[in-house]
C-alpha cells in the first residue's frame, strides 16, 4: 500500500447534504471509495481536523471545517519524466511539468505528482499549487510557496488576471492553408457522460479562447492558443470544434478504451507562457518554456 505523504484537504459545504457525520460525509463524498476503508482509515488516525485532532466515526458534521486525510493507492506508477523548476522567489515558485505527471495527488496517484515532487526537492511543504493542469498536458505551473501571500495570487486566477499561451498541434488535410488565421471561439461547455469528459451545449457562452494557425508541414499545424475563460479541458474541446483535435488525445473527439499510458505519443498540448503583474512586487512577471512543439 502506498501512502501520501503529504495530508489532501477538504472543506466540509456550509449546506449539509443530510449525514450525521463526518464519516457519512466521506462516504457519500467519494462514492468510488469503500465505505469500510474510510472506516479503517479513521480507525488508523489517517483522518483529522485542522488542528490535528482525531476524526472518530462519531464525529458530528459541522459546516465549513476543514478535514485532512492520507490517500492511499495498491500501486503507484513511477512516471519517468522529471520536472524544471523555471523561477523560484520567497513567493512564488514557477515549475515546468512533464507529459502524464499529475500536479496534484489524485486518482491512483498519491506522491507521483508535481507538487509532492517540488516539496521533497525543495523542503518547502508549504508549496501549493495555484491553478492545475490536465495529467497529460505537459507546461508551466505556479507554486505558491508561503501562505501569507496566497489569496493574492489566487485572486489573480480569479479575476482572468493571468494570460496564458498554449500551443498544440492537430493533424489537417491537404492543401488546407491556415497558417496566419486566427478564430475566436465562444461556446458553452458542460459536462457529459462519463463526467470526466465534457461537451458542447446549447446556452449562453461559458468558454472563449482565441486560436491562431503560426506553422504547418502537410499533414499538421502548430497552433498557438490563448484561454480567456478556464474551463476544463476548454482548449481540447474548442480544437476539436473546430476540426482539429489536438494530436494523441484520448478523449476528444472520441473517447478511447482506457489503457496504459503510451510516453511515446503524449498529447501534444503545451502551456508554454505565462505573464502577469506580481501582486506583491507590482513587477511585470513573464515566464516560458524555451521548447517548442514539434511538427517532425
Amino acid at each position: 500500500m502506498i501512502i501520501s505523504e503529504y495530508p489532501s484537504k477538504l472543506s466540509l459545504p456550509q449546506t449539509n447534504p443530510g449525514v450525521a457525520t463526518v464519516l457519512e460525509y466521506l462516504i457519500i463524498k467519494f462514492p468510488y471509495i469503500d465505505a469500510h476503508i474510510w472506516r479503517q482509515r479513521i480507525a488508523d488516525g489517517k483522518v483529522h481536523c485542522h488542528d490535528g485532532s482525531l476524526i472518530t466515526t462519531q464525529s458530528l458534521f459541522k459546516a465549513q471545517q476543514r478535514i485532512y486525510y492520507y490517500r492511499e493507492v495498491e500501486n503507484e506508477p513511477c512516471i519517468p519524466f522529471r520536472e524544471t523548476i523555471i523561477f523560484q522567489d520567497q513567493h512564488i515558485l514557477v515549475a515546468y511539468k512533464p507529459h502524464f505527471l499529475a500536479v496534484i495527488p489524485g486518482g491512483k496517484y498519491v506522491n507521483e505528482c508535481l507538487q509532492n515532487r517540488l516539496r521533497r526537492s525543495t523542503g518547502i511543504e508549504s508549496l501549493q499549487a495555484l491553478h492545475r493542469l490536465d495529467r497529460v498536458t505537459a507546461g508551466l505551473v505556479i507554486f505558491s510557496v508561503t501562505p501569507d501571500s496566497r489569496h493574492r495570487y489566487h485572486h489573480l486566477f480569479e479575476t482572468r488576471q493571468i494570460h496564458k499561451t498554449y500551443q498544440a498541434i492537430a493533424k489537417i488535410s491537404d492543401g488546407e492553408n491556415l497558417i496566419g488565421q486566427e478564430w475566436e471561439v465562444k461556446n458553452r461547455i458542460i459536462r457529459s457522460e462519463p463526467r470526466f469528459c465534457m461537451r458542447v451545449a446549447e446556452g449562453e457562452a461559458n468558454s472563449h479562447s482565441v486560436i491562431r494557425c503560426v506553422q504547418q508541414s502537410t499533414q499538421k499545424a502548430l497552433f498557438e492558443l490563448n484561454p480567456v475563460t478556464g474551463k476544463t479541458h476548454q482548449l481540447r474541446v474548442h480544437m476539436q470544434a473546430l476540426g482539429w483535435p489536438i494530436l494523441n488525445d484520448k478523449y476528444y473527439p472520441q473517447l478511447q478504451p482506457l489503457s496504459a499510458d503510451n510516453y511515446s505519443t503524449p498529447l501534444q498540448l503545451l502551456a508554454k507562457d505565462l505573464q502577469f503583474i506580481d501582486p506583491v512586487t507590482q513587477q511585470l512577471r513573464s515566464f516560458s518554456y524555451g521548447s517548442n512543439l514539434s511538427l517532425r
